[in-house]
C-alpha cells in the first residue's frame, strides 16, 4: 500500500531540488551545479553538491546522496510516504494511493487543515474589524505591535460566544466531525458544538511546511489559564511543532543560527526587530524532537528565555543535546525579569544587542551566580566557589570543566587545585565522561540512514571506468555506440553500468542499483564533465582509455593460457598505446574499436580458436 509510482515520479520531476535544499543549506552556483556545506556532517569547506538538471545531490565528504525525496526524508526524519506527501504539497500535486483506506486518511488530514485555515481567516478578520476585538487591538498596541504586525502574523480574536466559530464553519460546508477533529470545538453535554477558544487573542500555528494545524490562545483577563493551545489532533502534535518555523527556517539556514523563545510574542518581537530566525515551543517544554528538527537547519542555538528561567533551568538536557547533535548553545543577555517582548517594547536595538552578547550556556550560568555573590569577603568567595563547582561539575567534558576551573579560580582568588578537587568530588557519581561517550539511544551519533552501507571505496575503482560512466550519465551520446559491459572489471562499476543500460531514466537506474553502485551513480550525477577538447577528441580519448585496460586483461589471460591469439591482441594493444601517447586520436579510436571487438566477443564466448586463426578482426566476422 502506498502512493502510485507515476505520482512519485511526478513529484520527483516537479520538485525544484535547489530551492528545496536551499531551505536548509546556503548554496552557491558552481558552473552548472550548486555547492554548499553538507547538512549531514560537520565541515568547513563545501563538499555538498547539487545537480538541478538531474535532481540529485551528493556529498564528497560523507557520501550522503539521493534525490529530493531522499533529502527531505533525511533532513526531517520522515518515512517515504511522508516525504513524498511533503513535496507534493509544495508542488501542488494531488497524490493517488493504491489503497482506499490510505487515500481516505490523507484526504481527511487535508480536510482538517482546510478547516483550521478557515478558522484562522475567521479569527483574523474579527481582530481587524469587530467591535468586540477592540480590547485585543489595544493590548497589541500596548506591546508595540501595530496593524501591519497583526497582518504579518495572521493574529486573530476568538469572540466570547459559545459557538460562533462552529456556526461559521458549518456555513462554509465543514461537517461537525471536521470541526471537532480539527480541535476547534467539542461536543457538549447537550450534544451541541461548543467552540474550543473563547475571548482570546489567537496565534495561528503552522507546521514547517506552512500547513495550518492549530492555535495558541492568550486570555486578556483572569478567566481560565493565561495560555491555551489546541488539543492533540491528527494535525496538531505539540512535541513536534515550533511556532514561527515556517517563516523563520530560511533565515535560520542563512544565518546558521536559531533563536528559541518561550512565547509567541517573543518570536514576533525578534522578527520585527530584525532577527527573523526565532521560534517558540507551542505550550510545552523543549523536547528531543524539537532539537532534532532544529539541528537540521542550524547548529548554533541561542536561548532567549527570561534570564532567571534560563539560569535555573535543567542543564543536563542541553549538554546532552550539544553532544548528541553537535550543537553550540548560548544564552541571550536579556535583563533579569524581562522576556524578549518586554525588551522589544523598550528598545528594539537592545534586543539585537542581547543576541550579540549571547554567552555559552555554562558561562551564562556562572556569570549569573557571580553577579549575585558577595565577593568582598573570604566567606562569600568560598560560598561562591562551592556553588560554582556544582555548576561546573554538571558539564560532561573534562577539558571544558578544567578551563572553567582555572578561569573561576582567578576571579574568586581561590586555589585552582582545591576548586578542581571540589568539582571532581561533586561530579564523581555521574560516571563522568563514560556516559558522554556512549552512543545515544536515538542513534544520532551514527551517520544518517541513507549513508549506511552506501560508501563507495573510490580508491578501488579504476578512474577510466568511472570516467566512462560519468559520460554515460551526463552525455550518453558520446559513449552510446561503443560502451560495453566487458569494459568494467570492478563489480561496482559493472553494476552501475548495467543499471544505466536497463533503466528508462536515471532515477530508475538509481532505484535498482545496490548500495555502493547507487552511491557511485549519485556521485557521478553531480560531477558534470567539462572539457576544452573537441567532442571528437573527447570521444576518442574515452574509448581508448576504456578499452586499453580491458584489452590488457584479455592479453594477460591469453598469455597465461598459451593461447596463440595473444600475439594479435598484443600488436593491436601496442598500436593503441603508441597512438594515444602521441595524441593521434583518430588512429587510437580505430585501433580501440578493433580491440573492443576482441574484448566483447571473448567476453561473450563467441571467439574461438578457429576464428583466432583468421586475419580479420572478430568484430568483422
Amino acid at each position: 500500500m502506498g502512493i502510485l509510482d507515476e505520482d512519485v515520479a511526478k513529484v520527483r520531476e516537479l520538485t525544484d531540488i535547489v530551492a528545496l535544499v536551499s531551505e536548509h543549506v546556503a548554496l552557491k552556483r558552481a558552473g552548472r551545479q550548486y555547492a554548499g556545506l553538507c547538512p549531514f556532517h560537520q565541515e568547513k569547506s563545501a563538499s555538498f553538491s547539487v545537480n538541478p538538471e538531474m535532481g540529485v545531490y551528493y556529498c564528497f565528504g560523507c557520501q550522503a546522496s539521493g534525490d529530493a525525496i531522499t533529502f527531505i526524508r533525511e533532513i526531517e526524519h520522515l518515512d517515504f510516504v511522508e516525504a513524498v506527501e511533503r513535496l507534493a504539497a509544495r508542488a501542488n500535486i494531488t497524490l493517488r494511493y493504491d489503497d482506499r483506506a490510505t487515500q481516505r486518511d490523507r484526504s481527511r488530514k487535508d480536510r482538517l487543515s482546510e478547516c483550521v485555515a478557515a478558522a484562522i481567516d475567521f479569527y483574523h478578520q474579527r481582530l481587524l474589524t469587530a467591535d468586540d476585538a477592540g480590547r485585543a487591538r489595544g493590548y497589541l498596541r500596548s506591546r508595540g505591535f501595530d496593524g501591519d504586525a497583526v497582518r504579518r502574523f495572521l493574529l486573530g480574536w476568538a469572540p466570547d460566544d459559545w459557538d460562533e466559530l462552529s456556526r461559521h464553519l458549518q456555513k462554509r460546508s465543514f461537517a461537525r466531525a471536521d470541526i471537532v477533529d480539527a480541535g476547534l470545538a467539542f461536543v457538549n453535554r447537550v450534544n451541541k458544538l461548543q467552540d474550543q477558544f473563547r475571548n482570546r487573542l489567537m496565534f495561528p500555528i503552522h507546521d514547517q511546511r506552512g500547513v495550518a494545524v492549530g492555535f495558541g490562545g492568550r486570555a486578556l483577563d483572569d478567566q481560565g489559564p493565561k495560555y491555551k493551545n489546541s488539543p492533540e489532533t491528527p494535525l496538531y502534535q505539540k512535541s513536534r511543532l515550533l511556532y514561527g518555523l515556517q517563516w523563520a527556517k530560511a533565515e535560520i539556514v542563512a544565518r546558521s543560527e536559531v533563536v528559541i523563545c518561550e512565547g509567541y510574542t517573543d518570536v514576533m518581537a525578534f522578527a520585527l526587530a530584525g532577527a527573523p530566525n526565532a521560534v517558540a515551543t507551542c505550550g510545552t517544554a523543549l523536547a528531543d524532537d524539537h532539537v532534532r528538527l532544529l539541528k537540521n537547519f542550524a547548529r548554533h542555538i541561542v536561548l532567549a528565555y527570561d534570564a532567571d528561567a534560563a539560569g535555573q533551568g535543567a542543564a543536563e538536557p542541553w549538554y546532552r543535546w550539544e553532544h548528541e547533535f553537535d550543537l553550540e548553545v548560548r544564552v541571550a543577555d536579556l535583563p533579569p525579569g524581562k522576556d524578549p517582548a518586554d525588551v522589544f517594547l523598550e528598545d528594539r536595538q537592545a534586543l539585537l544587542d542581547a543576541l550579540a552578547r549571547a554567552a555559552p550556556f555554562l558561562q551564562f550560568r556562572l556569570d549569573r551566580l557571580l553577579a549575585a555573590a558577595d565577593r568582598t569577603t573570604l566567606e562569600g568567595r568560598g560560598r561562591a566557589g562551592e556553588a560554582a563547582a556544582a555548576i561546573i561539575a554538571e558539564h560532561p567534558s573534562g577539558l571544558v570543566r578544567d578551563q572553567y576551573v582555572m578561569k573561576l579560580a582567578g576571579e574568586l582568588q581561590l586555589s585552582a587545585d582545591r576548586l578542581r578537587e571540589e568539582v571532581t568530588r561533586i561530579g564523581r557519581p555521574r560516571g563522568d565522561e563514560r556516559a558522554r561517550r556512549r552512543p545515544s539511544a536515538a542513534g544520532e551519533s551514527r551517520p544518517p540512514s541513507s549513508l549506511t552501507g552506501r560508501d563507495v571505496p573510490t580508491a578501488a575503482l579504476d578512474a577510466r571506468e568511472v570516467d566512462v560512466l560519468r559520460r554515460a550519465v551526463h552525455e550518453p551520446s558520446v559513449v552510446a555506440d561503443w560502451i560495453e559491459g566487458s569494459l568494467f572489471a570492478n563489480p561496482i562499476t559493472r553494476e552501475a553500468y548495467e543499471c544505466l543500460e536497463s533503466a528508462a531514466t536515471f532515477h530508475d537506474a538509481v532505484a535498482h542499483a545496490g548500495g555502493p553502485a547507487r552511491s557511485l551513480l549519485e556521485r557521478l550525477a553531480v560531477e558534470i564533465p567539462e572539457d576544452a577538447d573537441e567532442p571528437a577528441v573527447v570521444k576518442a580519448r574515452l574509448l581508448a582509455n576504456a578499452v586499453e585496460p580491458a584489452a590488457a586483461r584479455l592479453l594477460t589471460r591469453l598469455a597465461r593460457e598459451g593461447d596463440e591469439r595473444w600475439a594479435t591482441v598484443k600488436r593491436e594493444l601496442d598500436q593503441l598505446v603508441q597512438a594515444r601517447a602521441s595524441g593521434e586520436w583518430s588512429a587510437a579510436q580505430e585501433t580501440a574499436l578493433r580491440l573492443l571487438g576482441w574484448v566483447a566477443h571473448d567476453a561473450s564466448g563467441v571467439v574461438d580458436r578457429e576464428q583466432a586463426g583468421a586475419s580479420t578482426n572478430p568484430s568483422e566476422t
